[in-house]
């Protein structure tokens, strides 16, 4: 029935792009039956030339020839079997063979099967190939921990840094999520700014994190996350880069607290000249803090409100005793003297460099928001809201403690000059933070409980 097929379509069967043969294995292995587009492929001028050769002498590969011929006579059929062809020139290409064998009522044997030219397709797999692992060379070179994820944020591609840093293989890692690997809140505030990423299309860039590590040390990272997109212009995932910034961080936390401590020397000399003037500035530093933790600023704001608290009076160390402790009024020229404390205090920090505005927050503390402080008569628009919690806090602490001129008004009046002064001189969120402190401390100064 085959064999009257072949003949019956063998025009067709010529015209197909595809190799057609039929090959007797017994009593005598030969070409029965093939079509020209196979004479073609393997480089032979005609049928009778190709019908001379034996289907197993085209194999480039003894063993591929072998395992093909065995699964044959083993399983009856060969689908999709790829090898190298050598053609009537001896040059080489890569087919894919089909066949099945087929018994005859007289114990004959014979192939029928076909033969695809699947020499561009390999050629594409190894451009496609050589690509990829240039892309894997290029990402496992970079001493970053560079992933890929698909739009469930399961992870599909990780570099080699990466896959160090959790201790697996790359292998191990694909297809699972920030969840294997990370503490709960953690992984999920990841996965949100992923989803973030993939839903508006607009890429994280710099985004300074803490990680723990599945050995249970912390490091600091800086992350950049891109959407991907497919060759429809469809986002398919996320690319996420982190470096590890733990030993610069530690490095500038380092000088940092060496300049806190430098800093804080001063505030020593201060207390030992005027006691009552470091209180204040340890109680202002107090306010200033718990202010700025109501707004949920980052650890370093805080510290920077703190110790902007810590040293805003600072620039009284020059000033004489007599007039920072005189019981009576000022005159204007020890007032103006008194002024002078805060461009005394920026001018003595302000080339130092610090991850917040230190100098310009203590410089504009006594700057309000009508434009009636000093030293730079500042509008509203220009201080800072360091310089504005400073204020407030300034303002509270002096108001609730003696003063060497009159005893403490008490929280009621400092209260009382605060929301008078709400807009014009004092921010009014600042001053409804200071409030509500105050009320669940059941109107107690909350700064002396530390």
């Amino acid at each position: 029935m085959v064999k009257n097929t072949f003949y019956l379509n063998k025009t067709t069967a010529d015209q197909l792009g595809t190799g057609l043969f039929k090959y007797s294995l017994v009593p005598k292995e030969r070409f029965i039956i093939c079509n020209t587009t196979l004479c073609e492929m393997l480089n032979y001028p005609n049928k009778t030339e190709l019908k001379k050769k034996r289907l197993g002498d085209f194999f480039a590969n003894l063993n591929d020839r072998d395992n093909f011929f065995g699964s044959l006579r083993k399983d009856g059929q060969v689908k999709f079997f790829e090898t190298i062809f050598k053609d009537n020139e001896n040059k080489t290409i890569w087919v894919m063979i089909s066949a099945c064998k087929v018994t005859t009522p007289g114990n004959g044997e014979y192939v029928e099967g076909i033969i695809e030219n699947v020499d561009s397709r390999k050629e594409m797999e190894r451009n496609l190939s050589l690509e990829q692992d240039l892309l894997q060379g290029a990402l496992d070179s970079i001493p970053d921990a560079i992933y890929f994820k698909d739009l469930e944020n399961r992870i599909i591609k990780v570099n080699k840094f990466y896959a160090k840093g959790v201790g697996l293989k790359p292998t191990e890692i694909v297809g699972k999520t920030d969840y294997d690997f990370f503490p709960e809140d953690q992984a999920r505030q990841m996965a949100t700014d992923d989803q973030g990423v993939i839903e508006t299309g607009v890429p994280i860039v710099g985004k300074i994190e803490r990680t723990l590590l599945p050995d249970g040390t912390w490091n600091q990272v800086i992350t950049t996350k891109i959407p991907i997109y497919d060759r429809l212009g469809e986002t398919a995932g996320t690319m996420g880069v982190t470096r590890d910034m733990t030993a610069y961080a530690n490095m500038e936390r380092e000088r940092l607290t060496m300049l806190v401590n430098t800093l804080k020397v001063l505030g020593k000399a201060l207390e030992m000249r005027d006691p009552y003037t470091f209180s204040h500035t340890r109680c202002v530093a107090t306010i200033a803090e718990k202010i700025s933790g109501v707004l949920q600023w980052d650890e370093n704001r805080m510290l920077g409100m703190r110790l902007a608290g810590e040293l805003h009076d600072l620039g009284k160390i020059g000033i004489p005793l007599d007039i920072l402790n005189k019981p009576g009024k000022l005159n204007n020229l020890e007032y103006g003297l008194i002024r002078e404390h805060v461009g005394n205090c920026y001018n003595l920090i302000k080339d130092i460099k610090f991850p917040f505005p230190l100098a310009e927050t203590i410089y504009q503390h006594h700057e309000r928001l009508d434009g009636s402080g000093y030293p730079r008569k500042l509008p509203a628009n220009k201080i800072l809201p360091e310089a504005r919690i400073l204020a407030v806090s300034d303002v509270l602490e002096a108001m609730t403690h003696h003063r060497p001129y009159r005893e403490a008004l008490g929280v009621n009046a400092a209260m009382a000059e605060l929301n008078e002064g709400v807009g014009t001189k004092y921010d009014g969120d600042i001053v409804k933070i200071v409030s509500q402190l105050l009320k669940a401390n059941h109107n107690k100064p909350f700064w002396l409980d530390d």
